[in-house]
């Protein structure tokens, strides 16, 4: 019992970034942006962030409980940084060419994290899988949306 009771905090952190995305929403300023056909209806991306953070959590939790502070916790707390930079930059600020950058390091994360704990920890490398496709897309949309609207200065 005590072990699941310490994966309470991970949640919190989870939910904290989650909140940045809740804080800093797409709004008017996106709804202007010329976006791809492909881009998701906007009700898609709780549904799917929020499957997604609880992954995330899990993982986390997972290697924590077994490795430590570890070079895969390391890429695990840097992702949770950069994912929650990805809503201030993009919607916050504005700045489509530095969500990119931010999309890009979540990629590089991801993908050290599951190198990372393939081995060792199969299951927390396989939770990450599921995130990796996504920030793919998302990355991709997010480079798309960076193309179109080039032209586009924040204020």
């Amino acid at each position: 019992m005590s072990n699941w009771v310490s994966i309470l905090p991970f949640f919190a952190i989870v939910v904290a970034v989650g909140l940045s995305g809740a804080i800093f929403r797409p709004g008017p300023w996106y709804d202007t942006l010329d976006k791809p056909s492909w881009t998701p209806p906007p009700w898609a991306f709780g549904p799917a962030w929020t499957a997604l953070y609880i992954m995330i959590a899990i993982a986390g939790w997972m290697v924590w409980q077994q490795e430590g502070f570890s070079f895969a916790f390391a890429m695990w707390s840097l992702n949770i940084v950069l994912n929650a930079a990805w809503s201030w930059l993009m919607f916050g600020r504005q700045r489509i060419d530095l969500a990119l950058a931010d999309a890009l390091g979540m990629l590089a994360t991801i993908v050290a994290f599951i190198a990372a704990t393939w081995e060792s920890i199969p299951a927390a490398a396989l939770l990450f899988v599921p995130y990796l496709l996504w920030v793919t897309f998302a990355t991709a949309l997010t480079y798309s949306i960076w193309q179109r609207n080039r032209g586009w200065q924040s204020a």
